[in-house]
């Protein structure tokens, strides 16, 4: 079994569950002082796997053949780690709030404002874009393009 289909699958399961756990550190206090550190660790791990993925896919590819469903599928994967990275960006400022807060250095309601906008803007965009290329990979096999 090609190991694409192998890594795709903690994709398509860590990035939705990363993109909700940003978000819900960066609107609910409590969550953040309980759930900040696992949050960024995983959000430290998809962004590693997702690089790994895309080379993986691309080798499928190869040795699968090109056609356009699945040129299609690579275009998509391809785009990942731009949707990843702000993933970890924003859990790396919700780390940085909440070792402020752990300090007693309160950031402003305006920072925060951001932040949790950040956190939203990035979560969303991750998750569609998970069900984006997750959704072409499957079109491209289950439709009997790439067997």
């Amino acid at each position: 079994m090609p190991v694409h289909v192998l890594l795709v699958h903690g994709i398509v399961v860590l990035v939705p569950l990363t993109a909700v756990l940003v978000i819900v550190c960066a609107l609910w206090p409590a969550a953040r002082r309980r759930f900040i550190w696992p949050t960024a660790a995983l959000a430290v791990l998809v962004t590693g796997l997702t690089p790994l993925t895309i080379e993986a896919g691309e080798w499928l590819q190869q040795w699968v053949g090109a056609t356009p469903a699945i040129d299609q599928h690579t275009h998509l994967g391809g785009q990942m780690l731009y949707f990843v990275v702000p993933l970890l960006i924003t859990a790396a400022l919700l780390v940085l709030v909440h070792v402020r807060e752990g300090q007693g250095k309160v950031l402003g309601r305006s920072v925060l404002a951001l932040v949790a906008i950040l956190a939203v803007a990035a979560g969303a965009a991750a998750t569609v874009q998970t069900y984006r290329v997750g959704d072409s990979g499957a079109r491209a096999v289950w439709n009997g393009v790439a067997s």
